[in-house]
């Protein structure tokens, strides 16, 4: 039987010195729930998941994260991660020096406390790498080092496959990706998603993304917090007239 865990961040203000950026933020998130964000550029969609998984560049004013129960708004990234959060970035970052079948088998026997072997490992890893039509030369390379947009993304899912959260984060997951590619991206997704009953949490401009995966919920963000939230028909609507709308002119 599958273990029910929660997500829940609560009346959450973050951002940087300078400027508040989140406010007055509440979402709940179960496991085996899809729930996809939207909203303009700039109304706080990355800097939410960067505050949730520990970004030193963002301060947090007031309010809570609470993994099953437990606030882990203060914990460091690692500790975050080894209590089953996950986060694809935008923008992955090139590693050189560092082999990502090494990361991967070293995170994975960290968070889970067991050993896998090496040839289970490789077994593991080239399954999900065929899904997401991934090369052996790319799996066998430095993190994300030499690769394209496209590729990095691939990568990222690659990562929550084999790390299997309890909740993923995932940014901009189909930016930058070509349709075969969005293609192959989201039918791995679904795939984890069916097996492991994660909890989901999508930042998104765009509805297409959502041709392959079927969101339970969908929420509007502006200025910080969600306004609006609604089905998958609401992503639908956006798409046809817009964020003008649900978001009041200023």
């Amino acid at each position: 039987m599958t273990t029910k865990n929660t997500l829940e961040i609560k009346n959450l203000y973050a951002g940087i010195p300078a400027k508040k950026i989140i406010k007055n933020f509440s979402l709940k998130v179960n496991s085996g729930e899809i729930h996809v964000i939207m909203g303009r550029n700039g109304c706080g969609k990355s800097t939410l998941l960067n505050v949730l998984m520990g970004h030193p560049k963002y301060k947090t004013e007031k309010g809570s994260v609470l993994l099953n129960k437990k606030n882990i708004l203060k914990l460091s990234t690692n500790e975050k991660a080894c209590e089953g959060l996950f986060m694809s970035f935008q923008h992955p970052i090139e590693i050189p020096g560092v082999p990502l079948t090494t990361f991967l088998r070293t995170a994975k026997n960290t968070i889970t406390k067991k050993h896998s072997s090496p040839s289970d490992f490789l077994k593991e890893i080239k399954s999900y790498a065929k899904l997401l039509k991934m090369t052996d030369a790319e799996i066998e390379r430095s993190i994300n080092h030499g690769l394209s947009g496209g590729e990095k993304k691939k990568s990222e899912i690659l990562q929550m496959a084999i790390l299997k959260p309890k909740f993923a984060l995932l940014d901009e997951i189909d930016s930058g990706l070509d349709i075969d590619a969005l293609k192959a991206v989201a039918s791995t997704i679904k795939e984890i998603f069916k097996k492991t009953k994660m909890g989901l949490l999508i930042i998104t401009h765009y509805q297409r993304i959502l041709n392959y995966i079927t969101p339970d919920f969908v929420h509007i963000m502006d200025d910080g917090k969600i306004i609006k939230s609604g089905k998958e028909t609401l992503a639908h609507e956006l798409e046809k007239h817009g964020y003008d709308k649900y978001i009041s002119k200023k």
